[in-house]
């Protein structure tokens, strides 16, 4: 098996069982989660470097999650390589778990910081890298971000000191689903699908376009900007679809937090 048919054998696995324990435990951002699986399994089982027998490794890369609302496949991979105990994601949005709807931070399971406020990711990944930076440490910071979060200022703001500061050992990775909550990114307060490049050029960044559903070149993309000896943090936009993996879910904006009726599973998954 090379290496494309495992990234990619991987990620349909934890679509499998984002959507098998999402729709047995009742939790509904499934939408979000299923657009950024093939980011986390391109990061977790490719580019990062951690040990997962020993989660709190003083030199490990550090992964903010941002979208904290969509980290139902997150979950799922850090209990397939032993970070957490399968049962806590088993039994995720129960009372039999200490996992809950959004990311809170835990560390000794692989969770860096509390996200789901949307905005706030960035701004701690950005003090988590400048705070590497200052001390000599060598390990490399990612941030998954939604593209909604591009409408929010905290976000500006940190790159805005990001660029000023010569954070250059930060991967911001935006999953780019074109939808935040209920409605399409173009109708809020962008005017155009591509206000995000022109904007992040703006404040002197050089974004990277990455189809985000393609394992083995988001895994290159990856690897490139952890290597690289740019002095700006590093910005990869993953071109993704919201519920990608479920026929009735994909690009519907009701999808946002809801679960799908027996009739809209029935409808089955584009991937098989």
């Amino acid at each position: 098996m090379n290496e494309k048919n495992f990234l990619k054998k991987k990620a349909n696995e934890i679509r499998d069982q984002v959507i098998e324990i999402s729709v047995k435990n009742k939790a509904g951002h499934i939408a979000p989660s299923l657009s950024c699986v093939d980011i986390l399994v391109a990061l977790y089982y490719d580019v990062m470097s951690y040990k997962p027998e020993d989660p709190l490794w003083e030199e490990r890369d550090r992964l903010v999650f941002s979208k904290g609302h969509g980290c139902y496949a997150l979950y799922a991979i850090l209990a397939d390589k032993g970070i957490m105990p399968k049962e806590e994601w088993k039994e995720f949005y129960t009372a039999s778990s200490a996992l809950s709807g959004c990311i809170e931070r835990r560390p000794e399971y692989g969770l860096e910081a509390s996200c789901g406020s949307l905005g706030h990711g960035l701004p701690i990944s950005v003090g988590i890298a400048f705070g590497a930076k200052l001390l000599g440490k060598s390990y490399h910071t990612f941030c998954v971000m939604g593209d909604g979060e591009l409408q929010e200022g905290t976000t500006w703001e940190a790159l805005q000191f990001a660029v000023k500061h010569n954070v250059g050992n930060l991967t911001v990775i935006i999953d780019s689903n074109k939808l935040r909550a209920m409605d399409f990114i173009v109708n809020v307060l962008d005017k155009k699908s591509n206000d995000k490049i022109r904007k992040l050029k703006g404040f002197d960044l050089d974004p990277v376009v990455c189809q985000g559903h393609d394992t083995e070149k988001l895994a290159k993309v990856l690897r490139k900007a952890r290597q690289s000896k740019e002095t700006r943090p590093n910005v990869i936009i993953a071109e993704t679809v919201k519920g990608c993996g479920l026929k009735c879910m994909e690009n519907v904006p009701k999808f946002h937090f809801r679960i799908p009726t027996d009739e809209e599973l029935s409808m089955g998954k584009s991937y098989e």
